[in-house]
């Protein structure tokens, strides 16, 4: 009641109580949903002219330690994230509402804003330290913990400095004497704060910064990182920082060696945050530090793992192997300020490295051509990773150990050197990262040659998990048409049966009927009908997976060649559709009938048409690879397979038909519900001990991939009698 009484009633007619502008209270809501697009984040930045260049001369600072400068506030939004945006915008909001307080002899606002900027900055690093899920809280919390004493200098400014003059810097003393108003500063605050709709347990956070550390134990997350941080921002008159390390220890478990390590990081970025936001601070007496070069280092890699942070979490989300290499690419370019790499993934069936690069680069798509030897080969992709370490080219002593197509990589790069980053995990080679620098520019990545890694172990892992999931849906597929073959061969079975009994029946009755007899007309279309449904129970003998004969072969280059010039006739060309062959030379027969290799290949091109009604590009590649499979009843794997691959740059699959697209009657097609093209497609290729997959989701730029593999035909061995 005292708080009420004392503080409330005055405050709530002063005419300058800080309050929160409505451009930030709509952020704030459009941040908290993780729903909201970001050019709906930065449109409503823009309302704010004032915030806006902040958040643009912040994400341009050393801080961010971004190359290129950033204009584009929705490019800024995608740099900082939501987290990071919501605090440049309460903490200039904060300082645009107090912007009318003056310093005195007994409240330097400097040293305020230092304080409160060394505990928000201190806060996050800790919260990272601890594992809490949001540190951007923590750095506004921290930022917020003191903003009572500002409300009570400018409401109470003789009172106040009174009050700070008996107190001479102890923060209990403080606390003690405030209360001679109604309230201290942590409850002014914590008030102040919830006013502002601020997230509650920010507000305790605040409240709770200077009870008795046995207290703070018991209390949540926040409220402890608060609390140490503090601590470590100020320095009492008794006993300077000594009881920082104490409480740090008491409550994290946190040593000496690393609580220096985040102080001094934190003071670093005290100045650089403040100077973004237009706010000039300075340390209080006693406090002020210098910054060694250990640690500039430290905190120029704590910048670089926040901006990576935010990379990774992109990478989890990414589906597909185009996706998963497209963010890797922004991440480096973000990150590492790299702008000219390529790829190369490992293809365990043929044992090569195959060159890759995104659809974002369309001046390295000759890259797709090339292909190194995966073992063996004395080229630096290769090398690295067969060796699984980053290699550079300027570390051979001598350019002429460089092999040729090392000097053509650098020559495609247009750069002075190449650096070769693996991509392994789980002890399973996946590829390799390469790219192109300046000399200055390779000696300054060897020195983040840690962190450099430890991102490419990211990346591999989710290309590893992505290749396992697509082995998997195989697997599921496979057994999905199983069952559905199953229950085909039953439906065959029962309908067949009653369906003869009806038709006999009718034979029957048409001969006891005279023969101008009016019912036989109708007799003769229920014969007619009864016809047509077996016509489309036969139909279903598809699932029923009769043996195939495995000495009929097919030439795939030349069915395609033949069946495309039709098609482009009927179902291509007259809806602009482009087609782009890129056929191996010398590929070997497959152990296929032509008639059913025209049946796929007329369905998935007919497939990919429908999908691109206002034209397109349709890719169709052949080539043979290896069968690493064993076979029951073999002693050796099947010596070659042979992959084919139909590809358009239509709008895609949704995710939820493509994990059942190969199932009976399921379609994408608005308003067609049979969906047995693909189903009878996938049948056909298992019938021949193939494979069928399709990569490619609704909101991909990439359109959809199905790839088959079909087994290479082997001559039957004979014996030879003499």
């Amino acid at each position: 009641m005292r708080f009420i009484d004392a503080i409330f009633q005055k405050t709530g007619r002063i005419k300058n109580l800080p309050s929160l502008p409505q451009v930030l209270l709509r952020l704030i809501d459009a941040c908290n949903n993780k729903e909201t697009p970001l050019h709906e984040l930065s449109g409503i930045i823009e309302k704010d002219p004032v915030l806006a260049s902040r958040v643009l001369r912040l994400v341009n600072s050393a801080y961010v330690g971004i190359m290129d400068p950033v204009t584009s506030l929705e490019k800024a939004v995608v740099y900082l994230g939501a987290g990071t945006i919501t605090n440049i915008a309460i903490s200039a909001s904060v300082l645009q509402a107090f912007s009318g307080t003056k310093s005195g002899s007994l409240f330097n606002l400097e040293h305020f804003w230092w304080h409160s900027f060394m505990c928000a900055s201190l806060a996050r690093r800790m919260a990272k330290r601890a594992g809490f899920k949001n540190p951007e809280e923590a750095f506004l919390a921290g930022l917020l913990h003191d903003i009572g004493k500002l409300v009570l200098w400018q409401n109470f400014p003789k009172e106040y400095a009174k009050i700070l003059e008996q107190s001479d810097s102890d923060a209990a003393r403080l606390s003690e004497r405030e209360a001679t108003l109604g309230a201290n500063h942590a409850e002014v605050g914590a008030w102040l704060a919830r006013q502002w709709h601020i997230d509650m347990f920010m507000a305790d956070a605040v409240a709770y910064h200077h009870e008795a550390v046995e207290d703070i134990l018991n209390a949540f997350p926040l409220v402890k990182i608060v609390y140490v941080a503090n601590c470590f921002s100020r320095k009492d008159a008794d006993n300077g920082l000594s009881r920082g390390g104490e409480v740090a220890k008491t409550v994290f478990g946190f040593s000496a060696s690393q609580m220096d390590a985040l102080v001094s990081g934190a003071r670093d970025e005290v100045a650089e945050v403040a100077g973004t936001l237009g706010i000039s601070v300075s340390p209080p007496p006693g406090l002020e530090t210098g910054s060694s070069k250990a640690d500039d280092a430290l905190s120029a890699e704590i910048k670089n793992i926040s901006l990576l942070y935010g990379t990774l979490e992109n990478l989890l989300k990414a589906d597909g192997t185009d996706a998963i290499l497209l963010v890797v690419e922004r991440g480096l370019e973000i990150v590492f300020d790299i702008q000219n790499l390529f790829f190369f993934l490992y293809d365990s069936e043929t044992e090569r490295l195959v060159g890759n690069a995104t659809e974002a680069r369309p001046d390295r798509r000759r890259i797709r051509d090339l292909a190194l030897p995966g073992t063996g080969s004395t080229s630096l992709p290769a090398k690295s990773l067969a060796e699984q370490k980053i290699l550079n080219s300027l570390d051979l002593s001598d350019a002429s150990r460089l092999s040729i197509a090392d000097r053509q990589l650098i020559q495609l790069l247009g750069t002075e050197a190449m650096i070769c980053v693996p991509l392994t995990a789980y002890r399973q080679r996946l590829g390799t990262i390469v790219f192109g620098v300046g000399s200055d520019r390779a000696s300054q990545l060897v020195a983040q040659k840690r962190l450099l890694q430890m991102f490419a172990d990211h990346a591999a892992v989710c290309l590893y998990i992505h290749d396992f999931k697509k082995k998997q849906a195989r697997k599921i597929q496979a057994e999905r048409m199983e069952a559905a073959s199953l229950m085909a061969r039953k439906v065959v079975h029962e309908a067949s049966n009653p369906l003869g009994i009806i038709k006999n029946y009718l034979k029957i009755l048409g001969i006891k009927l005279p023969e101008r007899h009016p019912a036989q007309e109708d007799i003769g279309i229920i014969g007619k009908e009864i016809d047509r449904v077996f016509q489309i129970v036969r139909r279903l003998n598809r699932f029923s997976q009769p043996k195939p004969d495995t000495e009929q072969t097919a030439d795939v280059n030349r069915v395609f060649t033949e069946q495309l010039n039709f098609l482009q006739k009927t179902i291509l060309r007259p809806v602009s559709i482009y087609d782009h062959l890129s056929l191996e030379k010398r590929l070997p027969p497959v152990a296929v009938d032509e008639n059913s290799l025209k049946q796929v290949f007329l369905n998935l091109v007919k497939n990919a048409a429908e999908a691109m009604p206002n034209g397109g590009n349709l890719y169709i590649r052949t080539r043979s690879v290896r069968d690493n499979r064993s076979h029951p009843g073999e002693e050796t794997p099947v010596s070659g397979m042979v992959e084919i691959t139909i590809k358009d740059d239509g709008p895609g699959v949704s995710d939820d038909i493509r994990s059942r697209l190969f199932e009976p009657f399921t379609s994408s097609k608005a308003g067609d519900y049979r969906g047995l093209g693909l189903s009878v497609v996938h049948n056909i290729i298992k019938e021949h001990n193939g494979f069928i997959t399709c990569e490619g989701a609704g909101d991909s730029e990439t359109g959809t991939s199905f790839t088959v593999l079909l087994p290479v035909h082997q001559p039957e061995k004979r014996n030879d009698r003499r």
